[in-house]
């Protein structure tokens, strides 16, 4: 079975830092994409960041500069370092995992990390 855990949300002021994690289990992981998502109450889910399984990343321009995503393939996990945070980025975190098989993309979502930026 196919699981995707994240962590490390919290309640924030704006300007602070918090560190999400999302370990997976089930799926052989370093051969898998990466990627956060977030979506706030009324919002379309939209993407944050994403790392291939290569290395490679990329990030919305709104998180541009603030954030960064990593990945531990031992571990099983990708992470999203968040800095400056601003009321803006409070949202419900998500991760994935997507990998083509066999002519199809296949996803896999975790359920979420509520980060809340208030003073």
């Amino acid at each position: 079975q196919v699981q995707l855990v994240e962590s490390g949300g919290g309640l924030v002021q704006p300007g602070g830092s918090l560190r999400l994690s999302c370990t997976a289990s089930g799926i052989f992981f370093s051969g898998y994409d990466a990627g956060w998502y977030r979506q706030a109450p009324g919002n379309q889910r939209e993407l944050v960041a994403t790392i291939t399984s290569g290395g490679s990343t990329t990030y919305a321009d709104s998180v541009k500069g603030r954030f960064t995503i990593s990945r531990d393939n031992v571990k099983k996990m990708v992470a999203l370092q968040m800095n400056s945070l601003k009321p803006e980025d409070a949202a419900v975190y998500i991760c994935k995992a997507s990998k083509a098989i066999m002519g199809r993309i296949v996803d896999y979502w975790g359920q979420g990390t509520q980060v809340t930026v208030s003073s």
